[in-house]
């Protein structure tokens, strides 16, 4: 009976640590990133406002430069970008009456990132059900508790073009999509770090803006 008590206590223990966090455990460095907002901006002739959901157009009528007129517009595909917001914390934060500082070595380079698109009702495949996933560049460096904004492509035109996004150009439906973005990076002393942020992404052929 002592040694069923002790598995458990043994179980509520590991339970209890993968709980705790993987951000403290996921790498090497002593400092991490915070994510505190992900945001979508709707591509078009004139980019829209960001927002925490991305309304996004499979096809937009044009009406400038020449040859496209008001009567006679250009049907145009626009790849969406996103603004991603974050800052630095460090996994040992020190004490209220020393708390700790990130200095230049904790800081954190961004080289990298990856975009991966899911449905809430689990139909996943890439091509046929959601636009595929792919892997981007963007170069950033996050170095203290002030928020560093900066921005990346969050849908490309190609996946426009492509199944199942080019269906619904002359259609009425749409598709709704969770984006799963992940960023890659380093500190100064060349210790690897990732971090992760989701945004709603609602695919179709919408009303053109004014």
């Amino acid at each position: 009976m002592r040694h069923i008590r002790r598995s458990l206590a043994l179980v509520a223990l590991v339970g209890t640590a993968s709980s705790c966090g993987n951000v403290v455990r996921n790498s090497r460095s002593p400092s991490y990133l915070i994510i505190d907002s992900l945001a979508g901006i709707r591509g078009a002739a004139q980019a829209g406002t960001k927002g925490s959901t991305l309304t996004s157009d499979v096809i937009t009528n044009v009406s400038t430069p020449p040859p496209c007129t008001t009567e006679a517009p250009c049907a145009v595909v626009f790849g969406d970008s996103g603004e991603a917001s974050m800052h630095l914390a460090l996994k040992d934060p020190g004490t209220a009456a020393a708390p700790s500082s990130p200095t230049d070595v904790n800081a954190i380079t961004i080289d990298r990132y990856r975009v991966d698109y899911v449905r809430a009702d689990g139909r996943n495949t890439p091509g046929v059900d959601v636009p595929y996933g792919f892997d981007g560049a963007v170069t950033v460096t996050v170095a203290g508790a002030n928020a560093t904004t900066f921005g990346f492509q969050l849908v490309r035109v190609v996946a426009k073009e492509e199944a199942p996004l080019v269906q619904l150009k002359n259609s009425a439906a749409f598709i709704t999509v969770i984006a799963h973005v992940t960023f890659y990076g380093h500190d100064q002393a060349g210790n690897e770090v990732t971090v992760m942020g989701s945004i709603q992404i609602d695919f179709g052929n919408f009303a053109d803006p004014a």
